[in-house]
């Protein structure tokens, strides 16, 4: 018998197990464009389509993978699971290969292990460093095992957690957006669970998780929102904190990503755009500057993007300001392309370091 059984066997699932199954239901079903791959459909599949659950031992992704090992055949899917070691810390091999056991015997498989080499001296620090490897580990796997997609365990308080180190960074409505629910292949169902559901699975199903010393670690920025300042906040202003920020999040996106497909439009068919193949690109000052400052930052932005450069805000107020508030300065110089304003013209050139 399986780990997620005892929660099976009493008839109704705890209301937390439910939860979390219909939220992995529903992602599978997003899949397939809305459409379920039903009993029928498996029996001709051969055998069948793959998701794989990243699985760190903790209980966001524990209860996840219990999930998936539950709705995935239903739906005709096969379930299998990406372990990832990241070796900073001492047991981190038996963690990974106790991840590994518990996947194994929730019913899961393929069930895959990687050890990566995270450096000490990354320019985003060791949690950017460990995430970038992470992620490069998993979509590796996932590749390599021909799975169709990726579930992750990100919770609501995870979401809550970005938003607020969004805001402290000064950030702008995409990054107040928060974590993707979706990027490629990479899906994320719990965005709308709380972490205490998942551990409340976890207990019901008779799951153990593994406790990441490194998310109680004051040396980390997240590991200080989510154990003092979420708390402070839930203290001092009430309870409900972290969902409100969850739901900013919501908020931000649709704002993101409407003007981002507003922006996209314009520099497709309205802004006087020419994108030359030597690595220069213009726009109409008179288009530019008659535009709102979010639909002309994001055509800047864009249009560097063409040329391999990525504009943080103060590059890009300041190449915008060459339009909107010309006195005769430049040229701009910013990371990876140079500036100028030429005539009627805001010009582009992108700079290669030799």
């Amino acid at each position: 018998m399986s780990s997620n059984e005892p929660a099976r066997t009493r008839g109704r699932p705890d209301p937390a197990v439910a939860e979390i199954r219909v939220a992995v239901r529903h992602a599978l079903g997003e899949l397939r464009g809305g459409q379920p791959l039903g009993d029928e459909d498996s029996e001709q599949r051969d055998p069948g389509p793959l998701v794989l659950v990243a699985l760190s031992g903790g209980a966001d992704s524990l209860a996840l993978a219990a999930a998936l090992a539950f709705e995935a055949p239903r739906l005709g899917w096969r379930a299998g699971a990406a372990v990832v070691d990241h070796g900073l810390q001492a047991a981190s091999a038996t963690v990974a290969a106790r991840a590994a056991d518990q996947a194994r015997r929730l019913g899961l498989g393929p069930v895959v292990v990687r050890r990566v080499a995270v450096p000490t001296d990354a320019p985003d620090g060791p949690e950017g460093a460990a995430r970038a490897a992470r992620y490069a580990a998993l979509e590796s796997a996932r590749v390599e095992l021909g799975a169709d997609a990726l579930l992750t365990a990100h919770t609501r308080d995870d979401q809550a957690e970005q938003v607020l180190l969004a805001l402290a960074r000064g950030s702008g409505t995409r990054a107040l957006a928060g974590i993707p629910p979706r990027r490629g292949p990479i899906l994320r169902p719990l965005l709308a669970v709380s972490r205490e559901r998942t551990e409340r699975a976890c207990l019901a199903q008779g799951l153990e998780p593994w406790r990441d010393p490194h998310n109680s670690d004051p040396s980390f920025a997240r590991s200080r929102v989510r154990e003092r300042i979420i708390p402070l906040l839930e203290q001092e202003i009430g309870p409900g904190v972290a969902a409100n920020l969850a739901r900013t999040a919501e908020l931000a996106r649709e704002d993101a990503d409407a003007l981002d497909a507003l922006a996209e439009e314009r520099t497709a068919a309205a802004a006087g755009v020419v994108i030359r193949g030597d690595g220069e690109a213009s726009i109409a000052v008179a288009d530019l500057a008659a535009r709102p400052p979010a639909i002309r930052n994001r055509i800047i932005r864009a249009v560097a993007a063409e040329l391999g450069s990525q504009l943080g805000r103060v590059h890009t107020t300041a190449v915008a300001a060459l339009a909107v508030d010309w006195r005769g300065q430049g040229p701009i110089h910013a990371p990876g392309l140079v500036a100028h304003r030429r005539g009627g013209r805001l010009v582009l050139r992108a700079t290669r370091l030799d």
